[in-house]
């Protein structure tokens, strides 16, 4: 017999519905809210990443993930007691290794100087069909300054925010660094498997610097497709973090692009700084992740002989550290939020060092 646990423990419950009487939905594509992470977002119909040729072109399955939110931020200002989403998706991504807060859901981040804490859930209910709507209670009517993440494995059409109708709302702070990081890989960074958005590495990342950053993370879809490597390297950015390894079908694949994707970036971007990760589940008694580890610590070695100086290189065996390493993945492969809190700790160490 299927059983209602949100009935016996009212924690559990999950709000779907409200009754309201002085709320006001706004949509986030207007102003004063801004989106970050997310492509032409006032003129699309649906949020995306990158344009549709782009993303079709490089191949079916980006043209798919183009769609996920991954990496979407939207940020704004009130003094409303609460704050409230419907959201519009037009299909629902059930994961069966990860939450369907991380694959669905909307998390909220309180910002003050610099700083973003963690306050709440936009929980999306079970068995949605086509998007929810949920809301969130402050103590007070203070001034906040908010970010709401958006899902990280799900599409999303239409956002709208509800706020009391008597309350101020205002434009959000910016990031202290305003020129995006760029990360490009796989389903781990797109951020599987998080348990909410907030938890991916980039957005762990982006809290700690206070810096933008735009996810290009395709699960099972990163393959360093010439399409998709000549438009990320014309974006303008702060740093580019070319987490690209998994998704390279081979060895030899992984030969022919990953060298190729560091001259692209170098020939439009000379003084961009690059760096490169092999994977964090490197298994060093397999042959093949010795291998693929060898082939990303070539393009650095060459990068650097050639007289870069301005690349940096990140062994993957070093992310999830020796102590509890058994305990940062969900099953083998995806990191769970320990795994990308270790992740962001030492991704986010280069970063500091090189963002300007």
């Amino acid at each position: 017999m299927e059983k209602d646990i949100s009935k016996i423990d009212k924690n559990l419950k999950v709000s779907s519905s409200f009754d309201e009487n002085d709320i006001l939905f706004f949509d986030v594509r207007n102003d004063p809210f801004k989106i970050y992470g997310l492509y032409n977002y006032k003129k699309e119909t649906v949020f995306k990443r990158m344009p549709d040729d782009i993303a079709k072109a490089a191949s079916e399955g980006v043209g798919i993930l183009n769609y996920n939110t991954t990496g979407g931020r939207v940020r704004l200002k009130t003094t409303s007691r609460y704050i409230a989403i419907k959201a519009k998706m037009p299909s629902v991504t059930v994961l069966p290794h990860m939450t369907l807060a991380g694959t669905s859901g909307f998390d909220l981040y309180i910002n003050n100087d610099g700083k973003s804490t963690y306050y709440k859930t936009f929980m999306p209910p079970v068995g949605m069909e086509d998007g929810y709507e949920s809301i969130i209670y402050f103590n007070d009517n203070r001034e906040r300054d908010l970010t709401i993440n958006f899902p990280l494995y799900n599409d999303v059409s239409d956002l709208y925010i509800g706020l009391q109708e008597t309350a101020i709302l205002k434009k959000g702070d910016s990031y202290k660094y305003k020129n995006p990081v760029l990360y490009y890989g796989s389903s781990i960074t797109q951020g599987g498997c998080a348990s909410r958005p907030g938890n991916s590495y980039q957005a762990i990342i982006s809290r700690m610097l206070d810096c933008d950053y735009i996810n290009f993370g395709f699960s099972g879809n990163a393959k360093g497709e010439d399409e998709i490597v000549d438009y990320m390297s014309e974006l303008n950015m702060s740093v580019f973090v070319c987490d690209y390894d998994h998704n390279a079908p081979s060895v030899e694949h992984l030969i022919h692009t990953h060298g190729s994707i560091y001259k692209r970036f170098r020939e439009k971007n000379p003084e961009l700084p690059i760096i490169f990760i092999s994977k964090p589940d490197f298994n060093p008694y397999e042959f093949c992740d010795i291998q693929r580890r060898n082939v990303i610590y070539s393009t650095y070695i060459n990068a650097i002989n050639e007289g870069d100086k301005n690349v940096y290189y990140i062994d993957g065996q070093s992310l999830f550290k020796d102590d509890g390493r058994d305990s940062c993945t969900v099953d083998g492969c995806h990191p769970n939020d320990l795994g990308f809190m270790r992740m962001a700790e030492t991704i986010g160490y280069i970063i500091k060092k090189v963002i300007k």
